[in-house]
């Protein structure tokens, strides 16, 4: 019966794929996890998985990513109330950037590798500085909404000093990784590689102007009719992306927190490293890092303006406790998929699954196959948090079981998550991209889907070799 420690897990899985209720599918993962825990009793599992999630705020490091993921949402709010991000905005458009064709592409790409502190809000600033510019050199919606995409997750993976890897750091705590965490992160951002081929391929696409597919058509579309959009389609209404309110602020009030928080996380890793950044404490340093970028971004909001009114503390508080609580569900689910951790850890999965692969299996196969198993469980459920939530308790304990390069699995995982993210007609930055671009959001999907499907079969094969060679 030692089989049945792995169904928590793929109960979660099954669930969460079939009826798309991501929390409560981890809940009931971790119900059966902790009825095998206690024995088999129902209801005494019932109360070992309270004691689970009480048991999460034991740790003072998932203490400090709760939190982070609270303060995270409130800077995000405060960056857009201040029009900080829509003076960027102004101010690249200003500058006369992408006069041609291939300008104009580029720009966007680089776009979204420069705004890299959340997905949704990468997708929605490209759209908003590219589209008048796409539209005047008649590039199809659909090429604008590629774009706005392949640049949310991948970048914001690659480039995880944002919530991101804040709760990447998070479940790799949970994992038993301490000090370490942030060398393991940094280690398996080599072996992310579908965000590696998406970011490199979308770039050669933006230089090349090389297309295929339902994307090629598009642009024929375009140049040849002046058709931005397919006849007869239904994009989301432009109006719906606004992201910043119509305040007469500055660039510095995205800009300023932004390079505040990110200065603020390499100082705390260098102070908690004592001097070495990779062995510093990445819960500890986003915590400091998005406090104090609130403190700056609250403190330039209470300054007086020469151009309309300042806020008071009240609003500034009011701000950021809002954007505080939208964040509330990813902060649940980031409390959940830490207990899924403990729980796998005591059920000791990993060491039951390097007995039952055995020493003459090809264990070189596995990280292709944990990255194909969360290509499909994200894009089937338009998550990569939750991929990051469901599979990283599951791989890295294999991973120290079996004996294999522990930076390669997670980047596996990682890269799983991302392409889900990217591909899934579900995904909130799909969607989101699709607003951005005001592109019909099916489209989108058809244009962009056979450019992902070739970055994940590319993706597929170095994990292949990677397995072989790591």
């Amino acid at each position: 019966m030692d089989w049945i420690v792995l169904t928590p897990p793929l109960l979660a899985i099954v669930l969460a794929l079939r009826t798309r209720e991501v929390y409560l599918s981890i809940l009931a993962g971790l119900w059966l996890g902790t009825t095998i825990v206690v024995g088999g009793n129902p209801l005494v599992g019932l109360r070992e998985l309270l004691d689970q999630l009480v048991a999460v705020f034991s740790d003072t490091g998932n203490i400090r990513i709760v939190f982070f993921c609270f303060l995270v949402g409130g800077l995000m709010a405060l960056m857009q109330k201040s029009g900080g991000v829509e003076a960027f905005i102004t101010w690249a458009q200003g500058r006369g950037w992408g006069k041609t064709r291939r300008g104009a592409e580029v720009l966007a790409w680089l776009v979204g590798m420069v705004i890299f502190v959340e997905s949704n809000i990468t997708a929605l600033a490209t759209g908003a500085i590219s589209r008048p510019l796409f539209d005047r050199l008649k590039i199809a919606r659909e090429k604008l909404a590629f774009y706005c995409d392949v640049t949310s997750a991948p970048v914001c993976m690659m480039i995880p000093l944002n919530g991101w890897g804040a709760y990447i750091l998070g479940l790799l705590a949970a994992q038993g990784v301490g000090q370490g965490a942030v060398s393991l992160l940094a280690s398996a951002l080599v072996f992310n590689f579908y965000a590696i081929v998406a970011i490199i391929g979308a770039l050669v696409l933006a230089i090349t102007g090389f297309g295929f597919g339902e994307m090629r058509r598009a642009e024929v579309r375009a140049v040849e009719t002046g058709a931005l959009i397919r006849p007869n389609s239904s994009p989301m209404s432009p109006g719906e992306q606004e992201i910043v309110t119509k305040a007469p602020y500055s660039m510095g009030d995205f800009m300023i927190p932004l390079i505040t928080m990110i200065g603020v996380i390499f100082m705390g890793l260098y102070i908690t490293g004592d001097g070495n950044l990779m062995q510093g404490s990445g819960s500890t340093s986003v915590l400091w890092a998005v406090s104090v970028a609130v403190m700056v971004g609250g403190a330039r909001m209470l300054l007086p303006r020469k151009e309309g009114a300042k806020m008071n503390f009240t609003q500034m508080s009011e701000t950021v406790v809002k954007g505080s609580s939208e964040l509330f569900g990813v902060t649940l689910l980031v409390v959940f998929a830490i207990a899924l951790g403990q729980v796998s850890r005591a059920l000791e999965i990993g060491p039951y699954v390097a007995q039952l692969v055995g020493e003459d299996a090809p264990i070189w196969l596995i990280p292709a196959l944990v990255f194909a198993a969360g290509s499909g469980i994200g894009f089937a459920l338009g998550s990569s948090w939750t991929v990051f939530g469901i599979m990283i308790p599951v791989a890295l304990p294999i991973a120290e079981a079996l004996g294999i390069h522990a930076p390669l699995m997670l980047g596996a995982v990682l890269a799983g998550g991302v392409f889900g993210d990217h591909a899934s007609p579900l995904s909130d930055t799909t969607i989101i991209s699709s607003m951005s671009a005001s592109c019909d959001h099916i489209d989108h999907v058809r244009t962009q889907l056979p450019y992902a499907l070739v970055g994940f079969a590319v993706s597929l094969v170095f994990f292949l070799i990677a397995g072989l060679l790591v």
